[in-house]
């Protein structure tokens, strides 16, 4: 147990020096003296059998084999803190951290009521949340980096157990407040054929859009994809681009959202792994996160 805890404490001490670039700085910000902090990155070094910084007079720099070793740690600290969050507890009161992904979808609103209203019951149970696509959020589950997630559909859910929330996302596109389009009720397949167009970069959300766009696919003008819209609307505005994305109900300057047709909607789901074992307060989360759906149906 000694040996577990000094591996991450050093593991800690390496990501402070990687990120101040400076084992002075990050000595005093560790409470450490700068011949202990170095001992203990040399020791690293040493164990590991790789050089981890090369230094220079003004600042150290990450060599390769340290850049893969701070994603590692950055992994294995954050785990290991999930994990500590998990077994502290009172003994009259649920309590803990609960670890959820969720993606940039209008189904986020349903999500963060069911956060507020399972804290108002639980007012000791703290929430770590973390922004990403359904893939992103599918391999951080998958290393034990969060207890649920919300997905957007199509996305293969085989190794897990879920709730399908009753909120549809519905698609368009972000278009320029001059482009002809803006002016326009709903967008066709045929108004967007040739136009430089903005996609997710998922492959199975790009598959479904592509059967949505038909025989008009071939036609595509695809300039860029990407997976936040705050980014990908900046990008649309300065090259006169179109975004084809979920409708978030945001505002951006000098860009419009405009419905697709036909429709086109996906669903979204609540998913967590099927073969984990959770913290107390992740288990009521999961048990009341289906109470709270059925009470909506």
């Amino acid at each position: 147990r000694s040996c577990f805890i000094m591996e991450i404490r050093v593991l800690k001490y390496f990501l402070m020096v990687a990120r101040e670039e400076n084992i002075t700085k990050a000595a005093n910000l560790l409470h450490l003296t700068q011949p202990t902090l170095s001992r203990q990155l040399m020791q690293l070094e040493e164990e590991l059998g790789v050089t981890l910084f090369r230094r220079s007079k003004h600042r150290i720099i990450l060599t390769e084999d340290g850049m893969l070793l701070r994603r590692r740690a950055e992994e294995i600290v954050s785990l290991a803190e999930k994990t500590k969050d998990d077994f502290q507890h009172k003994q009259d009161h649920l309590a803990g951290t609960i670890a959820v992904g969720s993606g940039e979808l209008q189904s986020s609103r349903f999500l963060t009521r069911l956060i507020a209203a399972f804290q108002k019951e639980n007012p000791l149970v703290f929430f770590r949340i973390y922004s990403g696509n359904s893939d992103n959020i599918k391999e951080r589950i998958e290393r034990g980096l969060l207890d649920i997630g919300l997905l957007q559909e199509p996305v293969d859910i085989s190794k897990y157990n879920f709730n399908r929330t009753p909120i549809h996302e519905h698609w368009g596109v972000l278009v320029s407040a001059e482009s002809e389009l803006a002016a326009k009720s709903n967008v066709t397949p045929a108004d967007l054929a040739g136009i430089p167009l903005i996609l997710p970069d998922r492959e199975n959300v790009q598959n479904e859009l592509l059967n949505w766009f038909g025989p008009y696919a071939e036609k595509l003008h695809i300039t860029a994809t990407g997976n936040l819209l705050y980014n990908l609307a900046f990008l649309a505005r300065d090259s006169q681009s179109c975004v084809v994305t979920l409708n978030l109900a945001c505002h951006y300057d000098g860009l419009l959202f405009v419905p697709l047709s036909p429709k086109l909607e996906s669903g979204t789901v609540l998913v967590w792994k099927k073969t984990q074992t959770f913290s107390s307060a992740a288990s009521a989360f999961i048990a009341y996160s289906k109470e709270y759906i059925s009470g909506m149906l």
